[in-house]
């Protein structure tokens, strides 16, 4: 179990799942998405982009580390976003993503970790965490929906911050709670995406409920959803969130983060 710090992580938002945030004196990225609206093909048809980034890669100033859940999908890894990876010194990302991207990118299976060295000395250790694409055990999904990685980064004194990736299993939120828990934030993917062909339309990343239950389970003292706008596969947004954090008690610690 970790030591909850209280500290509030202070987190830009800019659409989808891409996130920025301080941790330890370096700055992460989750999920880099800058390609303008439009539609994007995937191996079983498209996905239609329907709003801008709140902000520019040239906007970010220096990123010392991407996040990456998973490479194989627009809405987590464009165009955009795989130009900006030449520019940063480490992606962490699944193990097959490393292998697909190369340079340097390094794979992180579930609960393998790597210490990153602090501008002010120390680390951070950033650990991969299990997270599933779709509602099912992980062997019926992955043929599916492809690997993803979730994260936690923990350090001497720092705040425990949880990012779940393109997850959908409270199950492997209750793994990362009984590891690390409580943690101070979770930056927790959302918006409830279906796909008719995809597992009789069961959501593959968790609805605004399943946001709010993961909270519990975490103990997690701020929350800040991404994942819930900008795409037209989201089924539940920002109001649906705030409904269900009110209904679960829990509207103190949702977060909608730094727009832009």
């Amino acid at each position: 179990m970790t030591r909850p710090t209280g500290e509030r992580l202070a987190v830009r938002v800019f659409g989808g799942p891409t996130a920025l945030f301080e941790h330890g004196g370096l700055r992460f990225l989750t999920d880099p998405t800058f390609d303008a609206p439009g539609d994007y093909p995937v191996p079983r048809g498209l996905l239609t982009k329907t709003a801008p980034s709140a902000a520019a890669p040239a906007d970010l100033g220096v990123v010392d580390v991407v996040l990456l859940s998973h490479d194989e999908h627009p809405d987590n890894l464009d165009r955009a976003g795989r130009a900006l990876l030449a520019d940063v010194p480490l992606t962490l990302t699944t193990p097959g993503g490393a292998q697909r991207l190369g340079g340097r990118a390094r794979g992180l299976a579930d609960w393998e970790s790597v210490r990153l060295d602090r501008p002010d000395g120390g680390t951070v250790t950033v650990t991969g965490v299990p997270a599933i694409h779709g509602p099912l055990a992980r062997a019926e999904v992955e043929p599916l929906t492809g690997q993803v990685v979730g994260f936690v980064l923990t350090g001497d004194g720092l705040p425990t911050v949880y990012v779940s990736g393109d997850n959908a299993s409270l199950d492997a939120v209750r793994q990362v709670a009984e590891r690390f828990g409580p943690v101070d934030t979770a930056i927790l993917f959302a918006g409830a995406p279906r796909f008719p062909i995809l597992f009789d339309g069961a959501v593959i990343v968790l609805d605004s409920a399943q946001a709010a239950e993961a909270v519990g389970i975490l103990g997690a003292r701020q929350v800040v959803p991404v994942h819930y706008d900008s795409w037209a596969h989201f089924t539940e947004g920002r109001d649906d969130l705030v409904e269900a954090f009110t209904a679960a008690g829990l509207l103190d610690r949702l977060d909608l983060g730094d727009r832009g």
